[in-house]
């Protein structure tokens, strides 16, 4: 099963899907975490999440520390599928429990909409459909461990 989880061909690709999932994504999870780029922080973040969504705090911590961690995994190309499937998952939960469907489809570039829509949510979740069906690709710790781990 293991084999089957880190199964990628080294493809550059791959590795680009990756990488830009990586750097889109850590700011958004340094928001969360360290308050940085106008974020709030973890208690902020966290507080949003249980007060104003109804969120069970576990899964708010679980979804700051995909958005955190999930990023850094992606970079070194570690355990790839998971995390393209965790944080697809934290997407669909964003347009759908975090009220993003409900502002349509576009992003708020100009300040005219009540909330943001759900463009970047749908691109990040095609991202990592992409490394959910193709693995890490070149330059990652999961190529490596089963080019180690087969005969």
């Amino acid at each position: 099963m293991v084999d089957e989880l880190i199964r990628t061909e080294r493809r550059v690709e791959l590795a680009l899907s990756r990488l830009v999932v990586a750097v889109v994504l850590w700011p958004h999870g340094a928001q969360k975490v360290l308050g940085w780029f106008g974020g709030y922080g973890f208690s902020g973040t966290q507080g949003y999440f249980v007060e104003t969504l109804g969120m069970p705090w576990l899964l708010g911590a679980l979804v700051i520390a995909i958005e955190f961690t999930g990023p850094v995994l992606l970079v070194v190309g570690l355990a790839v599928r998971p995390v393209a499937v965790l944080v697809a998952a934290v997407m669909l939960g964003a347009v759908t429990v975090g009220g993003h469907y409900e502002h349509g489809f576009f992003m708020n570039w100009f300040g005219t909409q009540s909330g943001e829509g759900f463009e970047y949510h749908l691109l990040m979740v095609a991202l990592c459909a992409v490394l959910v069906v193709g693995g890490a690709g070149a330059w990652s710790v999961d190529a490596r461990l089963r080019q180690i781990s087969s005969p």
